[in-house]
Protein backbone atom coordinates (compact mmCIF):
# COMPACT_ATOMS: atom_id res chain seq x y z
CA UNK A 1 0.00 0.00 0.00
CA UNK A 2 1.16 3.75 -0.63
CA UNK A 3 -0.94 5.31 1.81
CA UNK A 4 -0.01 5.93 5.81
CA UNK A 5 -2.66 5.14 8.00
CA UNK A 6 -4.20 7.79 10.20
CA UNK A 7 -3.69 7.99 13.90
CA UNK A 8 -7.59 7.30 14.56
CA UNK A 9 -9.79 5.77 11.81
CA UNK A 10 -12.96 5.29 12.93
CA UNK A 11 -14.49 1.89 11.67
CA UNK A 12 -18.46 1.59 11.54
CA UNK A 13 -20.75 -1.01 11.15
CA UNK A 14 -23.08 -0.36 8.91
CA UNK A 15 -26.27 -2.18 7.65
CA UNK A 16 -25.43 -3.11 3.89
CA UNK A 17 -21.78 -2.82 3.12
CA UNK A 18 -22.86 -2.56 -1.10
CA UNK A 19 -25.05 0.30 -0.62
CA UNK A 20 -22.40 2.17 2.06
CA UNK A 21 -19.85 0.99 -0.80
CA UNK A 22 -21.64 2.50 -3.44
CA UNK A 23 -22.84 5.94 -1.82
CA UNK A 24 -19.44 6.56 -0.23
CA UNK A 25 -17.94 5.64 -3.82
CA UNK A 26 -19.97 7.14 -6.26
CA UNK A 27 -22.12 9.56 -4.68
CA UNK A 28 -19.56 11.37 -2.03
CA UNK A 29 -16.45 10.70 -4.02
CA UNK A 30 -14.58 8.67 -1.61
CA UNK A 31 -11.80 6.59 -2.55
CA UNK A 32 -11.48 2.80 -2.25
CA UNK A 33 -8.72 1.56 -0.99
CA UNK A 34 -8.62 -1.33 -0.08
CA UNK A 35 -11.53 -4.09 0.94
CA UNK A 36 -12.10 -7.87 1.84
CA UNK A 37 -15.44 -8.51 -0.11
CA UNK A 38 -15.45 -11.89 1.97
CA UNK A 39 -15.72 -10.33 5.53
CA UNK A 40 -17.95 -7.56 4.10
CA UNK A 41 -15.64 -4.78 4.91
CA UNK A 42 -14.05 -1.76 2.82
CA UNK A 43 -11.27 1.17 3.62
CA UNK A 44 -12.05 4.26 2.15
CA UNK A 45 -10.91 7.78 1.77
CA UNK A 46 -11.33 11.57 1.11
CA UNK A 47 -8.63 13.44 1.01
CA UNK A 48 -6.73 13.42 4.38
CA UNK A 49 -9.68 11.49 6.06
CA UNK A 50 -9.52 7.38 6.18
CA UNK A 51 -13.11 5.77 7.30
CA UNK A 52 -13.53 1.99 7.80
CA UNK A 53 -16.51 0.39 7.26
CA UNK A 54 -18.20 -3.60 8.13
CA UNK A 55 -21.45 -4.80 7.33
CA UNK A 56 -22.73 -5.51 10.86
CA UNK A 57 -22.88 -9.39 12.29
CA UNK A 58 -24.17 -11.13 15.18
CA UNK A 59 -20.64 -11.32 16.84
CA UNK A 60 -19.39 -8.05 16.25
CA UNK A 61 -18.49 -5.57 19.01
CA UNK A 62 -21.69 -4.33 19.22
CA UNK A 63 -22.50 -2.49 23.20
CA UNK A 64 -26.19 -1.68 22.31
CA UNK A 65 -29.31 -1.97 19.85
CA UNK A 66 -28.25 -2.09 16.20
CA UNK A 67 -31.05 0.09 14.79
CA UNK A 68 -31.38 2.95 12.54
CA UNK A 69 -30.23 5.42 12.45
CA UNK A 70 -26.44 4.38 13.59
CA UNK A 71 -24.63 6.37 15.16
CA UNK A 72 -26.51 8.17 17.32
CA UNK A 73 -24.93 11.34 19.17
CA UNK A 74 -21.57 11.57 16.95
CA UNK A 75 -21.14 13.11 13.64
CA UNK A 76 -17.94 12.72 11.31
CA UNK A 77 -16.27 16.41 10.39
CA UNK A 78 -14.13 16.02 6.96
CA UNK A 79 -12.31 18.33 5.76
CA UNK A 80 -13.19 19.24 1.77
CA UNK A 81 -10.43 20.83 -0.04
CA UNK A 82 -10.29 22.71 -2.15
CA UNK A 83 -13.75 23.96 -3.29
CA UNK A 84 -16.59 22.90 -0.69
CA UNK A 85 -19.14 25.03 -3.20
CA UNK A 86 -18.11 22.82 -6.06
CA UNK A 87 -18.46 19.42 -3.82
CA UNK A 88 -21.48 20.56 -2.83
CA UNK A 89 -23.34 21.63 -6.21
CA UNK A 90 -22.12 18.06 -7.46
CA UNK A 91 -23.78 16.14 -4.43
CA UNK A 92 -27.27 18.61 -4.85
CA UNK A 93 -26.95 17.79 -9.01
CA UNK A 94 -26.49 13.59 -7.99
CA UNK A 95 -30.13 14.75 -5.95
CA UNK A 96 -28.57 14.02 -2.52
CA UNK A 97 -31.03 14.77 0.23
CA UNK A 98 -28.99 17.05 2.47
CA UNK A 99 -29.61 16.98 6.42
CA UNK A 100 -28.66 19.95 6.43
CA UNK A 101 -27.52 23.10 3.72
CA UNK A 102 -24.32 24.49 2.80
CA UNK A 103 -23.93 27.14 5.62
CA UNK A 104 -21.24 29.49 7.45
CA UNK A 105 -20.87 29.01 10.91
CA UNK A 106 -19.18 31.15 12.91
CA UNK A 107 -17.07 29.78 16.53
CA UNK A 108 -15.27 31.21 19.14
CA UNK A 109 -12.09 29.28 19.78
CA UNK A 110 -10.14 31.32 23.12
CA UNK A 111 -11.20 34.13 21.45
CA UNK A 112 -10.60 33.63 17.97
CA UNK A 113 -13.53 33.52 15.82
CA UNK A 114 -13.66 30.60 12.99
CA UNK A 115 -16.00 30.94 10.09
CA UNK A 116 -16.11 27.66 8.15
CA UNK A 117 -18.69 26.49 5.47
CA UNK A 118 -20.29 23.35 6.10
CA UNK A 119 -23.44 20.93 5.42
CA UNK A 120 -24.20 17.70 6.56
CA UNK A 121 -25.23 14.37 4.65
CA UNK A 122 -26.83 11.18 5.93
CA UNK A 123 -25.41 8.18 5.26
CA UNK A 124 -27.39 4.78 4.08
CA UNK A 125 -27.31 3.49 7.74
CA UNK A 126 -27.65 7.36 9.58
CA UNK A 127 -24.49 8.32 10.63
CA UNK A 128 -23.96 12.05 10.18
CA UNK A 129 -21.24 13.84 7.90
CA UNK A 130 -20.38 17.00 8.35
CA UNK A 131 -18.36 18.56 5.29
CA UNK A 132 -16.25 21.40 6.37
CA UNK A 133 -13.93 23.91 5.14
Amino acid sequence: MSFQFNAMIPELYVFDIEATKEFYLTTLEFTLEYQRPEEKFVFLSFGDTQMMFEELYDDGWNTGDMQYPLGQGVNFSIEVKPDIEAYYQRLKERGVSFYRELTTDHYDVEGVIYSPQQFIVQDPSGYLLRFTT
